[in-house]
C-alpha cells in the first residue's frame, strides 16, 4: 500500500512534462518573406517560394526549436528580372554558392506555453550570424482533414544584408537593413 502514492505521485509528474512533438513544416502554407531598401526611394518585398523544415514544441513548456531550409533559387520579388538579378553573379551566385539559406534556432521566453522569441543563427551566403525572431503569434489546433496536431505561426527580425557578403548597392545609397519575416504552418508528424 505504500508503494500506490509513490506510483501516484511518479504518475503525476510525468504527464506533467508533456513531451516534445515534431512538426514537419508544409511548404504549401509557410513564405518566408523580406523587405529590403531601394536606394532610399522605396522598399522592395519578395518571398521564397520553396521551403522546408521541422519544428519542435513543448506546448506545455514554450520549449522547442526551429530548422527552416529556404530555397534563394525561388526568390520571387514579383518582377522577373529583379529575381534573375537576385540569382545571377552579382548577388546570390548561385552558380557559385549556395542556393539554401537557414535558419535554426531555440524558442525562449514567453508564458502560458508560448515563446516569445527564436534565438538562432541565420546562414546566409555561406556565413552564419545570430538573428532573434519575435514571435508575434502562435497557435495550434487538431488538423481538420489529417487529423493531427496543427501550429501556425509568425515571427520577425532583422538583419544587415552586407554582413553576409551582400553588400551590392552600399555605394549607391541603398540601406542595408534587411526584414525578414516567417510565416509558418507545420503539422505534426504521425
Amino acid at each position: 500500500m505504500k508503494a500506490l502514492p509513490l506510483i501516484c505521485a511518479a504518475l503525476l509528474c510525468a504527464s506533467a512534462t508533456a513531451a516534445p512533438t515534431t512538426y514537419d513544416i508544409d511548404p504549401t502554407h509557410t513564405y518566408p518573406s523580406f523587405e529590403a531598401d531601394h536606394m532610399g526611394l522605396s522598399v522592395w518585398r519578395g518571398k521564397l517560394n520553396k521551403n522546408s523544415g521541422s519544428i519542435v514544441y513543448d506546448k506545455a513548456t514554450g520549449a522547442g526549436s526551429v530548422d527552416v531550409q529556404m530555397d534563394l533559387a525561388s526568390i520571387d520579388f514579383g518582377l522577373d528580372a529583379m529575381n534573375a538579378w537576385a540569382r545571377g553573379a552579382q548577388f546570390f551566385n548561385l552558380e557559385k554558392n549556395s542556393p539554401t539559406a537557414t535558419f535554426k534556432g531555440r524558442f525562449e521566453g514567453g508564458s502560458a506555453g508560448v515563446p516569445a522569441r527564436v534565438v538562432g543563427e541565420l546562414t546566409l551566403n555561406g556565413l552564419t550570424k545570430p538573428l532573434t525572431l519575435t514571435v508575434h503569434q502562435l497557435k495550434c489546433m487538431p488538423h481538420p482533414l489529417l487529423k493531427r496536431d496543427w501550429c501556425g505561426a509568425d515571427a520577425s527580425g532583422s538583419f544587415k544584408r552586407d554582413d553576409f557578403g551582400l553588400g551590392a548597392g552600399k555605394d549607391y545609397g541603398f540601406k542595408m537593413d534587411v526584414g525578414l519575416r516567417i510565416q509558418v504552418e507545420a503539422v505534426a508528424k504521425e
